[in-house]
């Protein structure tokens, strides 16, 4: 694949990520992804990053949108970390089909905890 294919793909991935702040009001993200929802909102985002298809220009693009309409820090941040680790389709699609399910599984079981404690170390840092 050269540099003409790939251009569009990306603008097409950053602009159809874009329309989420369109589509979605900042209301509901501050209140379910927002500084005050604490680990609940943690729990959302992770759950969310694990639902979110696609590539690396839809995970960061839905992540940086949420930060700007109002998400906490510690709650976009365990979105993001929670779509790197263990976005379940990429899991079905690609991962399973290459490797035993039993290690797939298991990677995802053994990454759990990481956007948790990211978030942890983000609130820590975050606090006056």
């Amino acid at each position: 694949m050269d540099f003409i294919n790939i251009v569009p793909r990306i603008a097409l991935g950053v602009i159809g990520s874009g329309y989420i702040a369109a589509v979605i009001p900042a209301e509901i993200i501050t209140g379910w992804l927002g500084p005050n929802s604490g680990w609940l909102g943690v729990l959302t985002a992770v759950i969310a990053g694990a639902a979110t298809p696609g590539g690396p220009v839809v995970g960061f693009s839905i992540g940086a949108v949420a930060l700007k309409n109002g998400g906490g820090a510690p709650q976009v941040l365990a979105y993001v970390v929670a779509w790197a680790l263990f976005a379940f389709q990429r899991l079905l699609l690609w991962e399973i089909p290459f490797m035993p399910a039993r290690f797939v599984w298991f990677r995802a079981a053994v990454s759990v905890p990481f956007p948790f404690l990211a978030a942890a170390v983000a609130m820590a840092i975050g606090r006056p």
